[in-house]
């Protein structure tokens, strides 16, 4: 079986078009899969592994060995990173199918390529709550960036957001429901719609930060010019930066905007919270998945080994 469009047309004596004709089919292909993919990550993710794949078919239709032979390829790389391009390449599988190019059952066949097994479970990255309350000291809050700059953290701890979510939200985002404000139907990871309680303290610090810039409407979070001029809105990287920078401000390197999102799963549970209302804060399809951001398989603050006796 083969994606004959892989390949490239042939003419019509039956012999394979010039190596353009491969290239443009190629090229049609990746962009209905990268148009079909909302995340700006996932879209470089899987424009990487289309672009590797093609490289090494050097026109060889798209078969079942082939594709093996490209998991082959990528055997020094990290099993969760074969796995996410191997995604990519059933991506392009799935949009062959829907374009009429290939059938149902040929798709299931070429789909059938295996994930990397990955053993184990990556423990990531989060706050103490004392460290939390001296990251959201950081900001001087005296200066117009320091109000964004600390609404930015508060939100990502508070709310649990990504920081492309954060950096798309819109005021009219936060609305009134059931007496409390709330960010109203974000769509997340997965295209999945899910609403998120505001605490009253980071409800407080948008309501500064709105008052102090001018913000009405359009995105709440806007880039900011060193002369105080307040522009139209700021890239999900600035609003990483705006996260490491501040964690080395309290000694903690390689901290990145997602670990707050870990964060704040892990002092809700450690509060208490139900892990089913965590997994809906946090937009997770499933239960295991949010026990991944809990850490909850393995408990590092009071560990099993600290009382050995030795």
């Amino acid at each position: 079986m083969e994606i004959s469009v892989i390949s490239g047309p042939a003419d019509a004596g039956g012999t394979q078009a010039p190596e353009n004709g491969l290239v443009e089919a190629q090229q049609r292909l990746r962009r209905m899969v990268l148009d079909s993919v909302p995340s700006p990550n996932s879209r470089r993710n899987y424009a990487k592994a289309l672009d590797d794949l093609f490289t090494l078919s050097a026109g060889r239709p798209l078969t079942r060995a082939l594709l093996m032979e490209y998991r082959a390829s990528m055997e020094a790389l990290a099993p969760s990173t074969v796995n996410v391009r191997l995604s990519a390449i059933r991506k392009l599988v799935a949009e062959a199918r829907k374009n009429g190019l290939i059938g149902i059952e040929d798709a299931a066949r070429l789909s059938e390529v295996p994930n990397i097994p990955q053993k184990g479970t990556r423990l990531g990255n989060w706050l103490t709550r004392e460290q939390a309350r001296e990251l959201l000291a950081v900001p001087d809050r005296s200066t117009l960036k320091g109000k964004r700059d600390y609404v930015l953290l508060a939100m990502l701890v508070g709310c649990a957001l990504r920081r492309e979510e954060l950096a798309a939200l819109d005021v009219d985002t936060i609305q009134l429901r059931e007496g409390r404000w709330v960010l109203a139907d974000l769509e997340g990871k997965g295209r999945r719609v899910h609403t998120v309680a505001i605490p009253a303290w980071v409800k407080q610090g948008i309501n500064t930060w709105m008052t102090a810039a001018g913000v009405e409407d359009g995105r709440l979070l806007r880039a900011v010019s060193k002369h105080g001029k307040v522009k139209e809105s700021m890239s999900g990287w600035a609003v990483w930066s705006v996260v490491e920078q501040s964690a080395k401000e309290i000694g903690i390197e390689r901290f990145g905007a997602h670990d707050l999102r870990r964060t704040c799963a892990k002092l809700c549970r450690k509060n208490g919270g139900n892990i089913e209302q965590i997994k809906f804060l946090l937009g997770h399809s499933s239960i295991q998945t949010t026990e991944r951001y809990l850490g909850s398989e393995q408990e590092i603050e009071i560990a099993v080994n600290d009382n050995l006796g030795l």
